[in-house]
């Protein structure tokens, strides 16, 4: 090592033990000029090999991130990808938005993920936010029902967007799970193994919450069998599990469930049915000394740890959110996934996979 080299060092590493707070700091930390670095920052590629390699090293020794709006200021195109999400606090939609975080990282881009929180004022909110940040791109995952649609379809205009577990229509571009299938399969399965399920609906909250309740429908009278829904409050609220605590709790006392057997529209609302029994003193699951089969849709990951665990049709929130990534990286341009088909309509509907527990 070269006298001058060895001075270099020994000064990069007494900067490294200050904080590098800016484009400026990191530029004489790593001893390259402020508009090298940008570039690099904009576009890695745009410098020489040996001049990236540099900088690289030093990002990892310093553990430097540039300031993302900084950098993209005078971008024509971001490279924040825009999330929006319906209930933060909802373990589906947190594993789905983590692995598309995962996927944009990997990408180079950063994903900025908002929750409407179920109220359309909110996502109102949060699409004004990503226009005025210019995203490059946006997964959404809609309120449907209550949803600025005129707003959602004018940012689809100006950038690519992906619609994610409830479409916000028939042509949007769209990754989610195929309801008809998963429910002719749950539906299938509990007539064969017991009494033919009745159904506990979720509140409007968006499109599954109809398209499940004629999925159920659709399923029973395909086995010429009576579909029998229990009509409980239509309150968009997204507190699952209190809402369908509450309604059982009442069922319970009023005689009980119309058959022995309850489907729920998702995961959440059988939490709360299974609550509920368990504090009247109803024993659920599929043993002979059981008053209650309990089913729900979604595997959410707290389904396994249910007691009983609860059986149920997995929505593979992985493969949504992997094909809700490529589907958009193919919009942008930038064919990240080499096996990917575009589908023509851009369209992707997943079958489900049924998970059989004790609860059912």
């Amino acid at each position: 090592m070269s006298p001058r080299t060895s001075e270099s060092v020994v000064k990069r590493e007494c900067a490294v033990k200050k904080t590098i707070k800016t484009m400026e700091d990191f530029s004489a930390f790593v001893g390259l000029s402020r508009p090298t670095v940008s570039k690099y920052f904009n576009d890695p590629n745009s410098v020489r090999k040996k001049t990236r390699e540099i900088i690289e090293a030093a990002v990892k020794q310093s553990g430097f991130r540039p300031n993302i709006f900084a950098v993209n200021l005078n971008r024509r195109r971001t490279n924040i990808l825009g999330i929006i999400i319906p209930n933060s606090t909802d373990p589906f939609y947190t594993a789905l938005t983590r692995r598309i975080e995962g996927i944009a990282e990997q990408a180079g881009y950063l994903a900025f993920v908002l929750s409407s929180d179920g109220k359309p004022e909110l996502e109102e909110r949060a699409i004004e936010t990503f226009k005025s940040m210019n995203v490059a791109g946006s997964i959404i995952a809609p309120l449907g029902v209550q949803s600025h649609q005129e707003k959602l379809l004018k940012l689809g205009e100006s950038i690519p967007m992906i619609y994610v577990d409830s479409p916000l229509d028939t042509v949007s571009p769209f990754v989610g799970t195929n309801n008809r299938q998963s429910f002719q399969l749950i539906v299938d399965y509990l007539t064969r193994s017991g009494d033919a399920p009745c159904y506990f609906g979720m509140p409007p909250v968006n499109s599954n919450a109809f398209e499940r309740r004629e999925a159920y429908s659709e399923a029973m009278e395909r086995l010429r069998l009576e579909p029998r829904i229990i009509e409980v409050e239509q309150t968009a609220n997204w507190d699952f599990e209190k809402s369908a605590f509450d309604a059982t709790i009442q069922i319970l006392r009023n005689g009980g469930f119309p058959t022995k057997t309850v489907l729920c529209a998702n995961d959440r609302v059988a939490f709360g049915v299974i609550a509920a029994a368990f504090q009247i003193g109803v024993k659920v699951g599929r043993g002979d000394d059981c008053d209650l089969r309990v089913a729900g849709h979604d595997d959410q990951p707290l389904s396994r740890y249910m007691c009983p665990p609860l059986t149920t049709v997995a929505q593979n929130y992985n493969e949504i959110g992997r094909l809700a990534a490529a589907l958009l990286f193919h919009k942008l341009g930038e064919h990240q996934d080499a096996k990917f088909e575009l589908p023509a309509n851009e369209r992707i509907l997943l079958n489900a996979e049924i998970m059989l527990r004790m609860s059912a």
